[in-house]
Order: structure tokens, then C-alpha cells, then sequence
């Protein structure tokens, strides 16, 4: 495989707050900020932006709306639950969000490792239930968004007769779908629906066991594993020199525990979560893993999200970002604790830094 321009995926939110800033008293929800964040993604050069999901926050689709609206170029990453509305309602939304959007959508499939979470909107399936589900979901969407005539379906857990949507994406065949989940079942669904597979920021090794897993699961649903694309997800810390960075970090670490009285998790928040099990894995290797991979602010938050950070100047995160690339990363979802500002930074320092790593490293080995 030739070297190629990495993609970069940032991340957006409704209102301003990080890990080290709660939100402002009585700021449920910020339009102004939402424009701005996207716009200031967007002029740092980034390639999407994703919108997350969670169970008491604002409807993604309707900020992915609100975005698109607010800027020219950059793609839309909507993270997506199964089962909580029907695959037709869901596949008509997004085609929609592509038009509106001129093309710029994608989906991320986010099944749901926190079962407080699930059932707080109603969704009592365990959890391989839910990627059973989610296997039927999307694979309905994708006929929905590609069928030219009404189709009739009749599975364990969608029923339809004369199913058709009329608008169809402006993207073809489909919208891509991007696809989290580290479980068996998981690595199984993704191996027959993901066009790009995303994962959280592990150690090299645990990274090269993902992809193969991954690959392998590809190949088995009788795809071309060379197809599929590879997302991971870091938090980085950049200064001017590397001791900087590393001070920037502990004041990172000291700022989250004091939020939280001094409190470090004792155990993975999300028990049902098996990438939040993989990072709280690599922690127990140490503070820092590889050259860079800091694991402390995963540690104490129990790994309930995207929460391991690569700590150093932008030159030494790119060229760490370039040894994912080299083992068959293709994409880096990236977002900082100070999260406006670290945008505008990483598309000043980080992303022309790490492209220009990845160019100098010529030609990796193509996908086994």
C-alpha cells in the first residue's frame, strides 16, 4: 500500500466543557458554540467532525444539522444507536442529513457498552442481543439506501412489508459506515458492515491485535480485508518542548481529580465495554506505554470514553501517529482537553506535522 494522506477526524459538542471544564451553570445546549466549533475544525484543515450520542444529551442528527449548515467542506460523523428508532426512520434521516449536508455525512454505529445508559432509553437487550440487532439494523439500512424497489423483510427483530425510501444518499451506494465495538460479537458485526472500523487508543501490540481481529472477521463475512480502513482515537497533550507537554499533562491529571474531590475510578465504567477493559488493560502496563501513550487520565476516569492521550511536541505525536499508520492506521480521531483551542493547534502544528511524518515513511506493508 502506497503512503497516502492520513484522514483526521475531530470532535464537536453542543456546549463548551471537557473533562478539566464543566459546563457553564445553566448551559444546556449553545448553538453560536456549535457553529464556531465546527468552523474552527473545518479552517484547521480536519476531514469530519464526529457528534456523539449519549442517553441525556442533545439529538445528534439535529446537531450534525446544525453544523453542516454552519460549514462548507468538512464531514459529518454521526454516532448512531440501533434500536431506539426503526432502521427506515434512521436510513431516510441520514440520506436526508446527505443531502442537506451536499455528501458530507457518515455514520458511526455505536451499539452501547453501558447498560445504565441502554435502559435509560428503554433498551433492555444484553449484550451480544444488541449486536445481533445492530447486525439486522444496518445491514436494512444499507438495502434501504440502495434498493431501487419496495422489499419486503422478515427478521428477529424487524418486520417490514413494502419497505422503500425515496430519497436516497447523495454518497454511492451508501454513506460510509464507520463502526465501534472491541467484543467478539462486536469485531463479528463489524467484520460484515464497517467501512472503516474505529477503535480507542491502545498500545502498538494491542492495536496490531485489533486490526488482525478485525481483518480476519472482514475476510470470514467474505469481504476484501484491504478494503477496510482503521480509525483510533487519541487525546493529545502538545507544547513547544517535550518537558512542557509533560507538564501540561499532570496539570491535566491534577485538574480531573480535583472535579472529581480527589476520587480515581476503581474499575471500568462501562462494564460491558470491552474497549474501556482494553485501555484500563494497557494502564496496568504504567503511566506511559510505547513512547508517548500516557494511560493515567484512562485510569482515573475508569475508561468510560475515548481517554488515552499521546504527551509531547507535535513532531514527536506525529511520528507516534505514523507507527499506527505504519501498522495500518488510516485514520485519527483526535480531540483535546482544552477542546476548541486544541483544534485550532492540532491543525496548526499537529496535522501538517503528522502528514509529513507519514510521507516520509514511504510504503507500509499491504494488509495481510
Amino acid at each position: 500500500m502506497d503512503a497516502a494522506d492520513p484522514t483526521f477526524i475531530g470532535m464537536i459538542s453542543h456546549r463548551a466543557q471537557s473533562e478539566t471544564a464543566p459546563p457553564a451553570p445553566g448551559v444546556t445546549f449553545d448553538g453560536d458554540y456549535i457553529a464556531r466549533f465546527a468552523q474552527a475544525h473545518e479552517a484547521a484543515g480536519f476531514d469530519r467532525i464526529l457528534i456523539a450520542w449519549l442517553s441525556t444529551q442533545p439529538d445528534a442528527m439535529l446537531v450534525a444539522a446544525h453544523a453542516a449548515a454552519s460549514t462548507r467542506r468538512i464531514g459529518l460523523m454521526v454516532a448512531h444507536r440501533p434500536g431506539f428508532v426503526a432502521p427506515t426512520v434512521a436510513a431516510r434521516a441520514f440520506a436526508t442529513l446527505d443531502h442537506l449536508s451536499a455528501g458530507r455525512a457518515a455514520m458511526h454505529v455505536i451499539t452501547g457498552g453501558n447498560p445504565a445508559e441502554q435502559v435509560a432509553d428503554g433498551d433492555f437487550l444484553g449484550h451480544d442481543a444488541r449486536y445481533a440487532r445492530t447486525d439486522e439494523y444496518v445491514g436494512l439500512m444499507r438495502r434501504i439506501w440502495t434498493e431501487p424497489k419496495p422489499f419486503d423483510h422478515e427478521g428477529p427483530h424487524y418486520r417490514f412489508k413494502g419497505c422503500f425510501s425515496e430519497i436516497k444518499p447523495v454518497q454511492q451506494p451508501h454513506i460510509p459506515v464507520f463502526f465501534g465495538g472491541s467484543s467478539d460479537a462486536g469485531i463479528a458485526v463489524a467484520g460484515k458492515h464497517a467501512d472503516t472500523y474505529a477503535f480507542w487508543g491502545e498500545t502498538l501490540d494491542q492495536a496490531r491485535e485489533t486490526i488482525a481481529k478485525v481483518r480476519a472477521s472482514v475476510a470470514a463475512a467474505g469481504r476484501d480485508p484491504a478494503r477496510v480502513r482503521f480509525s483510533i482515537s487519541f487525546r493529545p497533550v502538545l507544547a513547544a518542548t517535550h518537558e512542557a507537554a509533560w507538564k501540561r499533562a499532570d496539570g491535566i491529571l491534577a485538574r480531573i481529580l480535583e472535579l472529581r474531590g480527589g476520587q480515581r475510578a476503581t474499575g471500568n465504567r462501562n462494564v460491558e465495554s470491552v474497549g474501556s477493559a482494553r485501555l484500563l488493560e494497557a494502564a496496568k502496563g504504567g503511566p506511559v506505554r510505547d513512547k508517548l501513550l500516557w494511560t493515567e487520565v484512562a485510569a482515573a476516569l475508569g475508561a468510560g470514553h475515548n481517554s488515552t492521550a499521546l504527551v509531547g511536541t507535535a513532531e514527536q505525536v506525529a511520528d507516534t501517529l505514523a507507527d499506527y499508520w505504519q501498522i495500518g492506521v488510516d485514520t485519527f480521531l483526535i480531540r483535546g482537553f482544552d477542546p476548541l483551542e486544541d483544534a485550532v493547534e492540532d491543525g496548526r502544528s499537529l496535522l501538517p506535522a503528522t502528514r509529513a511524518a507519514i510521507a516520509a515513511r514511504g510504503v507500509r506493508q499491504a494488509a495481510e
